[in-house]
């Protein structure tokens, strides 16, 4: 089935006509007639009526005449997005971001691409890090930035963006609240909220939990529901220091050099890169994070809780 026959018949239904069925179409009356006829050669039945000057569809041409009707209009949807692609006229790019990645890190790269990306529509999409390696290969995303990702593909290509320490949140009732910093084996003795799908905590309990097991207490998929249940005081939250969290919980760095971790952007190795993602990409790269960072960073957060305190 060819798309000019389609268009062909549904201009003999709108006017039941053939020379203006033809004109409509800007093509002979014997080339209309013969596209008609092909259609309905692979459709299997008249479709039309032809009684000298009577022209009716038949009953099988009001059956399908709905349904060609949307495939045409679809067809036509087609061309018009890859028309409006072509243009520039929509630039998609689409961003995954692991559970623990603040979207408030990537919406200056955003905006600057913004500026010379005519038609830019982005979308981002939280996933756990592994799923987000899936979706990147898939084509489903085209670009993630994410912590600490185990096993990666060789497909994958990954760019160092900056580093970043775990800080606890934290009730300021909580009987840790008044600390400058907290300790791995104060963390022993205190029950942690874990965050589903995230890597904050798996990375940390690995490390400083081997020997004796954290003491586990509510978990969720939401930070904010984690965040409200430990500004109620069920207990503390591990989290990156960009994070954003509920004013009313307190942000207590944690001590030793191992506690951070590497944030990386990735992309698929060897696809071509579309305008979107190519200037994502090269102002990620090119970025001075550690300017961005230290702008969100956890000790300017904690000057007025270190001051209240110590007062």
């Amino acid at each position: 089935m060819e798309l000019h026959q389609v268009r062909y018949f549904l201009a003999v239904a709108s006017t039941l006509n053939f020379t203006r069925a033809a004109e409509q179409c800007n093509v002979t009356q014997p080339a209309l007639t013969k596209g008609v006829q092909k259609l309905e050669q692979e459709l299997g039945g008249q479709l039309i009526y032809r009684e000298r000057q009577l022209t009716q569809l038949t009953d099988l041409g009001k059956e399908v005449l709905p349904m060609l009707e949307r495939t045409l209009a679809s067809a036509e949807a087609v061309r018009r997005k890859a028309r409006e692609f072509q243009r520039k006229e929509v630039a998609p790019l689409k961003i995954g971001l692991a559970p623990s990645i603040s979207a408030s890190l990537v919406l200056d790269p955003i905006a600057e691409i913004a500026k010379f990306v005519p038609g830019l529509h982005v979308e981002l999409r939280e996933n756990s890090a592994e799923n987000l390696v899936n979706l990147l290969l898939e084509g489903e995303i085209n670009a993630a930035v994410v912590g600490d990702v185990q096993d990666m593909p060789d497909r994958i290509d990954g760019w160092s963006l900056f580093e970043e320490r775990y800080v606890a949140l934290l009730a300021p009732t909580h009987q840790l609240a008044n600390r400058s910093s907290i300790g791995i084996d104060d963390l022993h003795e205190t029950i942690l909220l874990d965050r589903d799908g995230c890597d904050v905590f798996p990375k940390i309990k690995q490390s400083f939990f081997s020997e004796k097991s954290a003491q586990l207490g509510h978990c969720s998929g939401h930070d904010l529901h984690l965040q409200h249940m430990a500004a109620a005081g069920f207990g503390v939250i591990l989290a990156p220091e960009h994070m954003p969290c509920l004013p009313t919980l307190k942000i207590i760095p944690l001590k030793g050099d191992q506690v951070s971790r590497e944030v990386r952007l990735l992309a698929v190795q060897g696809r071509r890169y579309s305008p979107a993602l190519d200037a994502f990409v090269k102002v990620a790269r090119l970025r001075d994070w550690s300017i961005d960072v230290a702008q969100r960073s956890i000790p300017q957060a904690l000057a007025p809780q270190v001051a209240g305190a110590s007062a």
